[in-house]
């Protein structure tokens, strides 16, 4: 096996073993095993010599598009397969100040049949929950009050770390509540402070537009508004979402986005509606 491109955390050989890199992309790990496509996605609990325990998620592509071969011909020296170009979004994001979780490993290969494949090893968040989740519990869990201080200062987190990401031309490309981990815990004792509380999760599809970033913003921010249709989400907190993110100044250009925004929420809502 060649290796054509590789990150490893100094701590990951503890777990995985010296020899970790050779058995990467056929050790078995079930748990919560989902395949498709010639990729999978399991999580994998490891337990250094010294009795620490790591979780973590073990991404691995077993084939590339011709896209992506094609550029790791052309460009040998960039990462083109998405196991590296998630870890180093990851990295990226993690340099900006955005919460996200730490990856472990990633790699490009070249098995002995010539194919490309890349992996990537995350650490799981534990004991972390998505929004579209942990928003009904603490509905149900929290006073009137309560509630209405956790989801203000959880919306001017998420505006702020998606404001991160739009002033650099950046993207998620899948900005859904799903996307976005809290603490479960802050569902019955919430932080007093939300910053750096929030991780964001999934950048596999990561990217700079600058040229096209009003599409792009216009997208991200439709996508939120969409999957924010979960039990004690009200319309006041998407207008309070909005004007956190937009900031104090009003402008034509805003009010414009705000309009696309809803019609491209709508059209999200629909799809969904008309395939179940």
């Amino acid at each position: 096996m060649n290796v054509r491109m590789l990150y490893c955390d100094p701590d990951w050989p503890n777990f995985a073993g010296a020899d970790w890199l050779a058995n990467i992309m056929n050790v078995v790990v079930t748990d919560r095993l989902h395949e498709k496509q010639g990729r999978s996605i399991a999580r994998w609990t490891l337990t250094s010599e010294d009795g620490r325990t790591l979780v973590v998620y073990l991404k691995r592509h077993y084939r590339m598009r011709l896209l992506d071969r094609a550029m790791a011909k052309l460009w040998p020296w960039k990462a083109s397969t998405p196991g590296m170009q998630e870890c180093r979004h990851l990295q990226w994001a993690h340099d900006q100040g955005i919460p996200v979780p730490k990856p472990m490993a990633a790699g490009e290969l070249v098995n002995d049949a010539g194919h490309l494949q890349s992996f990537l090893v995350v650490e799981e968040l534990t004991d972390m929950l998505a929004l579209h989740e942990v928003v009904p519990l603490a509905h149900q869990s929290l006073d009137a009050d309560a509630f209405v201080a956790f989801k203000r200062g959880l919306g001017e987190e998420m505006a702020r770390l998606t404001k991160i990401l739009h002033s650099r031309h950046v993207f998620h490309k899948d900005l859904y509540f799903c996307h976005f981990y809290i603490p479960q815990d802050f569902c019955t004792s919430p932080p007093d402070g939300w910053m750096n509380r929030v991780f964001v999760i999934d950048l596999h599809r990561l990217a700079t537009h600058p040229l096209t970033r009003i599409w792009w913003k216009v997208k991200d921010l439709a996508q939120l508004l969409y999957s924010s249709d979960v039990e004690g989400v009200s319309e006041r907190d998407r207008v309070r979402f909005w004007r956190c993110y937009r900031g104090a100044r009003r402008s034509w250009f805003a009010r414009m986005l705000l309009k696309f925004v809803r019609i491209k929420g709508m059209r999200y809502t629909r799809h969904n509606r008309k395939h179940g």
